[in-house]
């Protein structure tokens, strides 16, 4: 392949001794640092990028695909009026005596049927449990499928957002996605920075050919998504394994953890134990689900809720609000299963506003917050990183000269780099490293190799000059 001829825009500069800053500051020394950080990050972590885009746009999809998917299941004829709840699940319960009831969920709308969740139940999933749909007006069963999660995901998005999640291979396929989620940032920010920092060079696309434009358009629309991409990245390390676990020591020790209602018979402090974790039982303890149901409601708690059967005899039933959709409903109250009095009241507008903004941010990277648009916005990002990946990847193809690696970080390009800035970036770098170790890790490996790379680049130039 014919070489090109170089621009101010290649990816690494000449392999020649740095020049001393000028007039432009500490940034002359550091651009050839970030050059290749976003090169190396670019090429290497790219693929489980484009496979996390590639997932989350069906993801995003797969809310509207279920709805045409699962009509069946999920809408009913509006009826005139609607059975007791406890009539609901002894229908579901006679035509699925298998399991226990984990959760109820009562039509959210007129035309929705009721979901009763049973645990334990053969063949599924030990962290799933098996929706059984009645029809609220006739008993009627309308299907019964696995669910996953509290959006309650059905079979075709469980499998999609498995597989984003960790590549349907468990624990250890959650590293991919933590890897994504915690590069993604980096790559955004540096590709932001050298945009902006070359802006005037790389403006005009119209006109131009070659690597040229390749690179105008991946610059261009690497500029207008990258606050979605940092945005992505920074909700998606919530729930991570090794990041994630780290925010939340952190969130416990600023007093910011997200709390739950007390489910202990006689009420408690919020921190107490939360029965939406726990298996369910019988769901006709004490006063029975209609009563525990209208001691919900006097609270104010209005549709969508989840009924929790208490976790053993010293526990209360647990109803709490499940609406993730603006304006979010978070509200859950406990009820003695024995008088039906509410023991704890929890709301959302109390929790923590570090709780708050976790909760926001989960839903909105997971599309059900704004609903439709939050879909289209998700899908809009994802298909941006896909051609971003595309267009990186021909721009280092177009390169055609030189090591396939590029050319390494010129000799003494570190030591240009004033000690008031290289100092207090070393010591960020291994804080972000430390507290995000997918990052940390990469990063170590990718200036070992980088190094290396510029010991033999200089020791040929030596032999040659010999």
């Amino acid at each position: 392949m014919s070489s090109a001829p170089p621009t101010t825009t290649d990816e690494a500069p000449q392999a020649a001794p740095a020049p001393a800053p000028t007039s432009r500051g500490a940034w002359a020394p550091l651009r050839p640092l970030v050059l290749r950080l976003h090169f190396y990050a670019g090429l290497f972590v790219a693929p489980f990028l484009l496979v996390a885009a590639v997932t989350g746009f069906l993801y995003a999809g797969a809310f509207q695909a279920e709805k045409f998917v699962y009509a069946h299941e999920l809408t009913v004829p509006v009826g005139d009026a609607e059975l007791p709840i406890s009539a609901q699940v002894d229908a579901a319960r006679k035509a699925h005596p298998e399991g226990t009831v984990a959760a109820v969920r009562p039509a959210p709308q007129d035309d929705a049927t009721t979901r009763v969740m049973l645990s334990g139940v053969e063949g599924v999933a030990a962290t799933h449990t098996l929706a059984v749909f009645v029809d609220p007006y006739t008993g009627e069963i309308r299907g019964a499928l696995e669910q996953y999660g509290s959006t309650g995901a059905l079979p075709l998005r469980t499998w999609i957002d498995e597989f984003h999640r960790d590549l349907r291979l468990g624990e250890n396929g959650r590293l991919y996605s933590e890897l994504a989620a915690s590069w993604l940032w980096v790559i955004a920010g540096g590709g932001l920075v050298l945009w902006f920092s070359r802006r005037r060079a790389l403006r005009k696309v119209r006109g131009t050919k070659g690597r040229r434009r390749t690179l105008g358009l991946h610059g261009t629309v690497g500029v207008w998504a990258a606050a979605g991409f940092v945005f992505l990245s920074a909700t998606g390390l919530t729930w991570s394994t090794y990041a994630g676990a780290n925010i939340d020591v952190l969130r416990t020790s600023l007093g910011q953890s997200t709390p739950s209602v007390s489910a202990a018979v006689g009420g408690g402090e919020h921190a107490g134990h939360d029965a939406a974790s726990g298996s369910g039982g019988d769901a006709e303890h004490g006063v029975g689900l209609d009563k525990i149901l209208a001691a919900a409601r006097t609270e104010g708690l209005g549709d969508p809720v989840e009924i929790v059967p208490p976790a053993d005899a010293s526990s209360a039933y647990v109803v709490k609000q499940v609406q993730r959709s603006w304006p979010e409903k978070q509200d859950a109250v406990a009820v003695d299963p024995a008088t039906g009095e509410v023991v704890d009241v929890l709301r959302f507008a109390d929790h923590p506003l570090l709780a708050k903004l976790t909760r926001w941010g989960i839903d909105l990277h997971t599309g059900v917050l704004f609903g439709l648009v939050n879909q289209i916005a998700l899908m809009l990002l994802a298909l941006a990183l896909i051609l971003l990946i595309v267009w990186g990847y021909r721009i280092w193809w177009q390169r055609g000269r030189g090591s396939a690696f590029g050319r390494p970080i010129p000799r003494g390009a570190w030591a240009q780099v004033p000690p008031y800035v290289l100092v207090p970036l070393l010591a960020a770098v291994a804080v972000v490293g430390y507290f995000v170790p997918l990052l940390g890790i990469p990063l170590a490996g990718f200036l070992a190799v980088d190094v290396v790379l510029g010991e033999i680049a200089h020791r040929r130039g030596q032999r040659t000059a010999a």
